[in-house]
This record gives structure tokens, sequence and C-alpha cells, in this order.
């Protein structure tokens, strides 16, 4: 994906995000009770709504430039899944959030924020190609101090969310290993039926698109007779 795309996305979501706390200020009204109250019928509306609600613009701030740089990141390198993983993460965590956390709203969209850091920096440990390394590197490096948001140490902060978005990051880092990233083409798989073939410096191959198999030409009988 191209870098406009992959930021076109994350920007509009955010976009959503303000348009949300805006109209929420002017309107006088809080829409903090659409968040997730865990165990509760009530509740389960949070599943949807969590990640656009924020308790204040101090709260929503912090979000938009991480949330936009991971979110953009992801559809940048894996193109292919980033949708996919998008959608486990949304699930993953809200669900998560709303069997395992304590009574209380939980609202914004920093859940997601730590499914994106965990994702992109597990998918380097678990594919441990170039590419995937380095970027679980830069991540490691400029967002490491999130690290710290998935213990109880600030009052009034979703610490299960940060945690349950974090194990989400991996288990989608996980099932998603395999899976091809931005650039990746289907590898060539060389075989031969013959040994002797392979001395010779010849190959079969088979990919997505082709095939070849290499057919010796026939020695010609040189012999001559007397």
């Amino acid at each position: 994906m191209n870098f406009i795309k992959s930021i076109k996305i994350p920007a509009i979501m955010i976009a959503l995000f303000w348009v949300i706390k805006i109209i929420e200020e002017f309107a006088g009204i809080d829409l903090g009770r659409l968040g997730i109250y865990p165990r509760s019928f009530e509740g389960l509306f949070g599943l949807i709504f969590w990640p656009f609600i924020h308790g204040n613009y101090e709260h929503l701030i912090s979000n938009t430039a991480t949330f936009f740089v991971l979110g953009a990141s992801i559809l940048f390198f894996y193109p292919n899944i980033a949708y996919k993983v998008a959608l486990y993460l949304f699930l993953i965590t809200g669900i998560g959030v709303w069997l395992f956390a304590r009574p209380s709203y939980h609202i914004g969209a920093s859940g997601m924020i730590y499914g994106f850091a965990s994702f992109l920096f597990f998918s380097g440990v678990f594919r441990k190609d170039n590419r995937s390394v380095v970027i679980s590197l830069v991540v490691a490096f400029l967002y490491g101090g999130m690290f710290y948001g998935i213990f109880p140490l600030y009052p009034g902060v979703s610490y299960e969310s940060h945690l349950i978005g974090l194990l989400a990051g991996i288990y989608c880092a996980n099932i998603f290993k395999n899976e091809l990233a931005d650039g990746e083409e289907d590898a060539v798989v060389y075989h031969s039926d013959h040994e002797d073939y392979e001395e010779e410096g010849y190959r079969n191959m088979k990919g997505s698109g082709f095939s070849y198999e290499f057919k010796p030409k026939q020695k010609e009988n040189t012999e001559l007779e007397d």
C-alpha cells in the first residue's frame, strides 16, 4: 500500500474521534456511558463504541498521534492483513475488557493502540525476516515506555484495556506470522527428480504463477558401426 492510502484511514478515524468529542462538548452530554461496562447487559453496547469515546481532550490528544502513526504503519507494511488484524484487535480487546476488567466504564482508543504496537513488535519476533525485525526495533525504541501502561499505576486509567490489547496484538502477530506482507511474493520452489541434474545446475521450478520442468534431451547415438 502506498503512503497516501496508508494514512487515509487512520486520519479518517482520528477525525471521527475529534468530531464525536466536539459534539459531546457543545451538546453538553456525556457519552462515557457508551463505553464498556464489564459483565453487564448495558455494557455490551460499549463493544461497538468504546474506541470512539474519550474522557477529555487530554485523553484524546494523547491517543491521536500514536493511533495515527501505528495504524498507518500496519497499513503500510502489512496491507494484506491490516484490516483483519484491526478487526481481531477490536473484537478481542473489547470482549476481553467486558469479561475481565473492573466494574467501570472503559473508553478510548488506547486498547487498539496497544494492540497495534504489540502486533508490530511481535511480528518481528515471530517472522524473523529483516524488515519485520527492523520495524519491531523501531516500535520498541519509540513506544517502549508504553509498557508501564499495562500495570495499575495510574488512577482513572484502564490498564486492563492496555494489557488485553497487548495480548491481542501478540495473538494476531502469531496467527498471521505466515501471511505475506507487502512486497513479499510466493517463493519459487526448486525440486528435481534426478540427482544428476542437480550436479549440472538444472532445477525443476514451480511457483504460484508458473511451472517449469526440466527435460533433458536424449543423447544421440554417435557410435559408428564398423
